[in-house]
């Protein structure tokens, strides 16, 4: 199977950074292609601008853009792999799904109705976050963000969510929690 890691954080030792590497590891341990985009060690523009919208009518998109694109069409299985920051996705993933899950590449609209592009494509999110699993359920996070990225952006987009993690406590873990959490990525795939 092709696998596509789609990565967001600046900083190479960090808990996202791990969580990477255990995923290219597993995958490539058991015979997967892997390809990972690193978004800030590629420098990606986050920024849709108006001539980024006007090319997206008129289904011309940049270089850039459709470099990402045609990772996407080679790969089975696209990963993305980030931090919950102030509740949402960092800027830089933001502005890959608003730049690159582009209109008449990602999604388009046949008579009104919204159409998925990337039927076939499978998907498995994992995030990191400070705040506790509880926490996100008392105030009622957890169903925000899978609705807003989940339904959203990628089942809108037309994929198959395999797994969405959702790894609390993430600002101090502890080593049974990097354990545990090696193990939910593993069985993941």
């Amino acid at each position: 199977m092709k696998h596509l890691i789609i990565y967001a954080h600046p900083n190479h030792h960090s808990l996202n950074s791990h969580l990477k590497n255990v995923v290219v590891d597993y995958l490539i341990d058991n015979n997967h292609q892997v390809e990972v985009r690193d978004l800030y060690a590629l420098h990606f523009n986050p920024v849709l601008s108006l001539s980024d919208m006007a090319g997206q009518l008129r289904g011309e998109v940049s270089y850039d853009v459709k470099q990402e694109q045609e990772f996407i069409i080679w790969a089975d299985c696209l990963t993305f792999i980030y931090p919950i920051w102030w509740t949402g996705l960092p800027a830089i993933i933001k502005g890959y799904i608003d730049r690159v899950l582009s209109y008449g590449f990602a999604y388009r609209y046949d008579q009104g109705i919204q159409k998925g592009l990337l039927s076939g494509k499978k998907a498995v999110i994992i995030n990191t976050q400070g705040k506790s699993k509880a926490e996100y359920e008392a105030m009622g996070m957890d169903k925000a963000l899978l609705l807003t990225s989940d339904q959203g952006i990628y089942t809108y987009v037309g994929m198959e969510i395999i797994d969405h993690l959702f790894l609390d406590k993430a600002d101090k873990p502890l080593s049974d929690h990097l354990e545990n959490w090696t193990n939910k990525i593993k069985n993941t795939y």
